[in-house]
This record gives structure tokens, C-alpha cells and sequence, in this order.
């Protein structure tokens, strides 16, 4: 994956970086914890601008972020939670798991949005239960700008400091995300393979909300 990421970076330059964290951010295999270190020690390099790596990066996060906004707006609660239920098994979740992300999302808020950028898996989840809220789309749309420039920022200066030490790091990162890749497939056969249907039918029905939002 390493010289994958390499090779699209020096091939399409600012608009592969955007891109690529398009990508990470509709399939999370691919890390924005890869992608944005490797620009900045290419920036260190001379072939970037800091900057206009930062924010490449950012407007593909988002962008990333707002397809997930539409899906979770347009699809809404019941209908995900109908879809969960018939298919929960290839998806991996289920009408419990969708209920309880909608409660904890009502919870926290804007917070959930602007601190969900910069968690690991979360950062592609979370848009979809503030689509299925209704979050109105300026704060959103604010909120995950923000928090994605900040990690995007910290992920591009961090590889702009390691400079030369990075073709190091790069030496076991290679390997690393091959491996979590591998693990989250295999994850995913176990989960398809064990699965078990609700065991409780009201779970996907009595205790679903009333209406989608």
C-alpha cells in the first residue's frame, strides 16, 4: 500500500492527495495516518507546499465526509434500520447497533462531529447519524471542515518533521497497514460466518424512533 499511496501522490500531486483522502474517508482501509505523513515528508523533500498539502488533504476529507451526510440524510434511521435488519449480516450491523448510535449522537452534538475527524473509524461514521439527525448542514459542514483540518495538519507536520527519519518509519509502516487491512478482512468473514439475527424482535422495532429524524 505504501508505494501505492507513493505513486499516486507523485503522479496526480495535490488533487492525488485529495483523492486519496476522499477515499479514506469511504474506505477506511486506506489511513489518512499513511497518506499524510508520506505528503509531508515529500513536502519536507521540496515537492509540496505544507500548505496546499493541508488543505488538499482537508477538501478531500470533506468532501468525503458530506457523501456519508447524504447517505445518512437521505436514507434515514427507518429505512437503515429496515435495511439492517434484512442485511445486517454483509453490512455488519443491526437495527440495535444503528438505535444506539442515533441516541449517542443526539447526546453529544456538534462535539461528535468536530472530534469524530480525528478518531480512527469514527471518522467515516460519524456523518451518517448527523445525516439521519437532520444536523443542519452550515454547522456540519463547519465543524468537520475544522476538525479535519486540524488532523490533517497534525498528520502533514508531523511527516514534515520526521524528514529524512521517515523512509525509516516508512521501512515497518509498509508492512503495518498491510497487516491491519488483512485483519480487518478476515474480521469481517468472522462477523458474516457468526452472525446471529436479532434475538429480540422488538429491538428492531419498538425501540426504533417514530420518525426518521
Amino acid at each position: 500500500m505504501f508505494n501505492w499511496i507513493t505513486g499516486v501522490i507523485a503522479s496526480f500531486g495535490y488533487f492525488g492527495i485529495a483523492g486519496l483522502m476522499l477515499l479514506e474517508n469511504v474506505f477506511p482501509p486506506i489511513p489518512s495516518e499513511l497518506i499524510m505523513p508520506l505528503a509531508g515528508y515529500m513536502a519536507a523533500q521540496g515537492k509540496f507546499s505544507l500548505i496546499g498539502l493541508i488543505v488538499a488533504g482537508t477538501i478531500g476529507s470533506v468532501i468525503g465526509a458530506l457523501l456519508w451526510y447524504w447517505i445518512g440524510l437521505k436514507i434515514g434511521i427507518k429505512r437503515l434500520c429496515h435495511l439492517s435488519s434484512r442485511h445486517g449480516r454483509w453490512i455488519g450491523i443491526t437495527p440495535r447497533d444503528i438505535t444506539r448510535t442515533k441516541k449517542w449522537f443526539d447526546k453529544h452534538g456538534w462535539a461528535a462531529v468536530f472530534f469524530g475527524r480525528m478518531l480512527p473509524g469514527a471518522r467515516t461514521l460519524i456523518s451518517v447519524p448527523a445525516g439521519m439527525a437532520r444536523m443542519p448542514f452550515l454547522p456540519f459542514l463547519a465543524y468537520t471542515t475544522v476538525g479535519s483540518a486540524l488532523w490533517t495538519a497534525l498528520l502533514t507536520v508531523a511527516g514534515y518533521l520526521l524528514g529524512k527519519q521517515y523512509s525509516e518509519v516508512a521501512s515497518w509502516v509498509n508492512p503495518v497497514s498491510t497487516g491491519v487491512i488483512v485483519i480487518l478482512v478476515l474480521l469481517y468473514i468472522y462477523r458474516v460466518i457468526t452472525w446471529k439475527p436479532l434475538e429480540d424482535p422488538d429491538e428492531s422495532s419498538g425501540a426504533m424512533p417514530s420518525r426518521e429524524s
